[in-house]
């Protein structure tokens, strides 16, 4: 008994079992515990211990005097017992009290709390009850305090033998059976006697006495067969009892002592004058002295006496006989056949968690099993699925980016439509000119943004938009079923960016709004031979002239017979490479032209130079006086359009493929969002494993350690077989 109640503690305290027990299962436990601790206190003690309880002025204490055969505690009317007091035997001659706080030789605080315990040591040569370690425990009554628990708990778990003194005059009240009621939910089966005192206030209607006996015994065989269940109907007559502990008290103090030893200062109500007591002091534990007087009327006995002496000495037989003779039974008995009922609890709880265990271990075997594969389903497609989705937002960029590469193609070719359009004042002044160009460049711009906008923005949201949920619906599958729905699109939206930055892309365009004849010089060289050529040649042309300037003579004569040979040479270079630009850039007809106007020349002569030079000059005229600011304007805006078309041509794949690495930064965010929300799914998933393997593991061990508990109770079991055929079977 004592190692059960060592291990099973141990046990319900581990938290293993916290998880595979019922709620049902752990208050049974936490029964059996304080019961075992209860079962150990009793076999620990030597002594048996008999409690008195019921209700005020009931006559607990006079029946323990009256078994004493002397008044060892206070009684009288009204509340005179306010704490437990306990009656034990002493080797010593004389009589001392013992309260929780001192030890007294008979004096205590009148203002004891009702849960004190003041233990009285009544000498055993003046009590042949005491001197088989036998103690009885007067109580308070059991209606003057709300503390029954802690009473209970207190003083009653090691009790032997309980006696409930009840008032005949009444009945057995609730007060009465509320606390045996929970005398009995804390301890299998106790010993209870029933004395219905005050017996003799039945010789007034002697005409009801044995209806009201007969009520009694019926009710009292009711509480304790039916109610309570602890003892069998035709036993329990034999444990009620109708005495009157005050006459009992009263007759064995009288024989005794004799007369009384002195006259009572004081004459007890409902009593002669004349009357005698006997007073005996013995201390002053009620306050200022504790004792009892016993009254005699002239040595007269109220009718009925002898029968109710004769049933109080029925019960002191067979309770001195349950003391006794049955000791060892009464002691172990009914803690053994506890002992059994609490192994059975314990072997069928030990039972039920086993198999509770190992269905949640086979469960969390499945569970974790599930959890590793669908761990691993979800690594290997995401592996699968990121590549796959990286060659689609490879393949999703490029496709932007040609979109965006046509769209500039077309605005590059309508640069000029915008340029025309563009309104504003123009002048050729240096600041003003600057002022323009800054507007025209804005303008463009702003336009061609515009433009872009309308042309690809729109397409390239929604595709981007349908791709983002391909992707979230190709990765949903990966995802708990619990965070699928929580999935969501970005709030905000997409819109892709052109940056054309006009101010910086244009910023060394020089324009040339200067006057320049059609048929002048450089234009003719720009027009046969090419700007780049014509720009040589013309370089070419300004050296030789400034050599042959440099050759002049210093009084402004002409240059010397050494110097024109070298003015004719570079005349002739400049005529061959004019006349090889011309042959290179025209045409055989342009050829042939020239020989027709030369035999025109032939054959017409000065008249033909002088028509020649006169519409040279009118078209010189008509040109310079055209030439004004709308012309000055219009050749900014070719030139312009010209430096701009060329500028955009240049960088048309850098903007296109911007664009493109913006709709691939936005696809790579949603993906990489995604694949955080499995990445953490994963770890769910991974520290789910982790717990279910630490289940696994606690709920193996709770097998191996309740299998080693259901073998120790059935190793108790077989202890508590032997000990009751060794010891209790020989003793009915």
């Amino acid at each position: 008994m004592m190692v059960f109640n060592v291990w099973y503690p141990e046990t319900w305290k581990s938290e293993d079992l916290e998880h595979v027990a019922e709620e049902k299962q752990c208050l049974q436990i936490q029964a059996c515990s304080r019961k075992l601790t209860a079962i150990k206190d009793v076999l620990a003690r030597r002594h048996m211990k008999v409690a008195f309880f019921g209700r005020t002025s009931n006559g607990k204490s006079t029946v323990i005097n009256a078994m004493l055969r002397e008044a060892v505690l206070p009684s009288g009317i009204g509340h005179t017992t306010n704490c437990f007091l306990s009656v034990e035997g002493t080797d010593g001659e004389h009589a001392y009290l013992t309260t929780e706080d001192s030890q007294s030789a008979l004096h205590m605080d009148r203002n004891q709390d009702s849960g004190c315990l003041v233990r009285v040591f009544w000498p055993k040569a003046k009590c042949a009850l005491l001197r088989d370690d036998l103690v009885l425990m007067d109580s308070p009554g059991t209606d003057v305090t709300s503390e029954l628990d802690s009473w209970i708990d207190k003083f009653c778990l090691d009790a032997d033998v309980f006696v409930l003194v009840a008032n005949s005059e009444s009945t057995i009240m609730n007060t009465e059976k509320h606390f045996f009621h929970k005398v009995n939910e804390r301890i299998s089966k106790p010993n209870i006697f029933i004395l219905n005192n005050r017996w003799d206030a039945s010789v007034l209607e002697p005409e009801y006495l044995e209806d009201v006996r007969k009520q009694h015994m019926d009710r009292c065989v009711s509480f304790l067969v039916e109610e309570l269940k602890v003892v069998d109907l035709n036993k329990a007559p034999d444990r009620i009892f109708f005495v009157s502990a005050k006459e009992v008290l009263s007759a064995r103090i009288h024989r005794a002592q004799g007369m009384c030893n002195f006259k009572c200062e004081k004459i007890c109500q409902n009593n002669a004058p004349s009357a005698s007591f006997h007073i005996l002091y013995i201390g002053g534990i009620m306050g200022t002295k504790w004792g009892i007087c016993v009254l005699f009327k002239g040595g007269a006995l109220a009718e009925g006496f002898q029968e109710r002496l004769m049933e109080f000495q029925s019960f002191e037989r067979t309770f001195e006989e349950f003391i006794s003779q049955s000791a060892v039974k009464t002691k172990f008995e009914q803690h053994t056949i506890r002992a059994w009922q609490i192994i059975e609890s314990v072997k069928a709880i030990m039972d039920a968690i086993n198999i509770s265990s190992a269905e949640k271990k086979v469960f969390s075997l499945e569970e974790r099993e599930a959890l590793m594969d669908r761990l691993e389903f979800v690594r290997n497609q995401l592996n699968f699925l990121t590549e796959d989705i990286k060659d689609k937002i490879k393949a999703i960029t490029e496709e932007m980016a040609d979109k965006v590469s046509s769209a500039m193609a077309e605005e590059i070719r309508c640069l000029s439509v915008l340029v025309d359009e563009f309104c504003s004042d123009f002048s050729p002044a240096p600041n003003a000119i600057a002022l323009y160009k800054t507007k025209l460049m804005a303008y463009v711009e702003e336009r061609m943004l515009k433009n872009l906008d309308l042309r690809c923005s729109s397409s390239i949201n929604g595709y981007v938009l349908s791709s983002q949920r391909d992707i979230m619906d190709t990765l949903r599958p990966l995802l708990p079923p619990a965070a699928r729905g929580q999935l969501h699109l970005p709030n905000r939206k997409f819109s892709i960016t052109y940056n054309l930055n006009f101010a910086s892309l244009c910023e060394d365009f020089v324009e040339d709004i200067n006057f320049h004849f059609s048929l002048g010089l450089t234009f003719l060289v720009n027009r046969f031979l090419g700007p780049g050529k014509a720009k040589q040649a013309l370089s070419l042309l300004d050296q030789k002239l400034q050599v042959t300037v440099n050759y002049t003579s210093p009084t402004g004569s002409s240059v010397t017979s050494s110097s024109a040979p070298l003015g004719t040479q570079v005349q002739e270079e400049l005529a061959m490479s004019m006349a090889t630009g011309l042959v290179s850039l025209t045409s055989r007809e342009s050829v042939g032209m020239l020989v027709i106007a030369g035999v025109v020349w032939r054959s017409v002569g000065w008249r033909v130079i002088v028509l020649s030079v006169s519409l040279y000059s009118l078209l010189y005229l008509y040109e310079r006086l055209t030439w004004t600011n709308s012309a000055k304007e219009r050749a900014l805006k070719q030139q312009f359009v010209d430096f701009a078309t060329q500028r955009l041509q240049a960088i048309s794949h850098i903007i296109s493929s911007d664009c493109g690495q913006q709709v691939q930064q936005e696809m790579v965010a949603v993906f990489t969002r995604m694949c955080q929300q499995v990445d953490k799914s994963e770890m769910e998933l991974e520290t789910e494993i982790r717990r279910l393997s630490a289940r696994i593991q606690r709920l193996e061990s709770v097998q191996r350690h309740s299998k080693t508990l259901r073998h120790k109770a059935t190793d108790l079991e077989s202890q508590l077989e032997s000990f009751s055929t060794q010891y209790l079977q020989t003793q009915h």
